[in-house]
């Protein structure tokens, strides 16, 4: 999903892509763990284009990357349907109805999907080098020694254009879309973490898109990457 609302299309190309994924969710348990893989996780302000640069940086590095795949790995476990699970998904980041909801029922659905979601970014992150953006990653991994938490931001003005020129709206529209997609974040964050996780808070890593390009920003997150790797590297020949 582009680093903005979740729409039908998005849902239809994860509906594609089930049987494979599933596949491989399978295939994660057999995998053989690597002890504290150097992980990236990317969390972003709304607009500021971060699974943009996490789909580049994967490119870069040839690293897996992982967004809506956390979905599609989450319903293979929960034995649902890719389309209700992203339905949820949508709820949590866009809507507030998870953390106000009108039914007790919508609350339990949403706590077992991160339930799900945060036992597969522990798996993800456990098999070796990847990149993880959104849904608390940074956090559900803050034991691994090896982890670069990247925050990926800019001023609302920025982002608001941002989201204006890709969605073809009206700068109000715009803005109102940005502060309310922004909101479910920040509340997400603060919910799952018990509060002990602000978006903003504790990251290695903070990105500025109205300062630096998105090729920039792969590039500095490129190189820290490429350090941290020789030093684990080089630790693990001296052990």
């Amino acid at each position: 999903m582009a680093d903005e609302q979740l729409k039908t299309t998005d849902k239809d190309a994860l509906l594609a892509r089930p049987a494979a994924d599933a596949t491989a969710a399978e295939e994660l348990e057999a995998e053989v763990p690597a002890s504290n893989p150097v992980i990236i996780t990317i969390e972003r302000d709304f607009g500021a284009e971060g699974h943009e640069i996490g789909k580049m940086l994967s490119q870069e590095l040839d690293l897996p990357f992982y967004d809506n795949g956390i979905l599609v790995r989450a319903s293979a476990r929960a034995g649902a349907p890719v389309d209700e699970v992203a339905a949820y998904d949508a709820r949590l980041a866009a809507e507030l109805s998870a953390f106000l909801p009108d039914r007790i029922d919508a609350r339990s659905a949403a706590d077992k999907l991160f339930g799900r979601v945060s036992s597969v970014i522990r798996d993800l992150g456990s098999v070796g080098p990847c990149i993880l953006v959104g849904r608390l990653s940074d956090y559900i991994l803050r034991e691994n020694p090896n982890r670069i938490a990247v925050l990926v931001t800019a001023p609302e003005d920025y982002r608001v254009e941002v989201v204006r020129q890709k969605r073809g709206m009206t700068r109000k529209e715009a803005r109102k879309l940005v502060r309310r997609m922004q909101k479910g974040r920040e509340m997400y964050c603060h919910r799952y973490s018990a509060g002990k996780c602000e978006m903003h808070d504790g990251k290695d890593l903070v990105l500025n898109r109205e300062r630096f390009s998105r090729e920039e920003c792969v590039a500095i997150i490129a190189a820290a990457y490429r350090a941290k790797a020789a030093q684990v590297g080089s630790a693990g020949a001296k052990g």
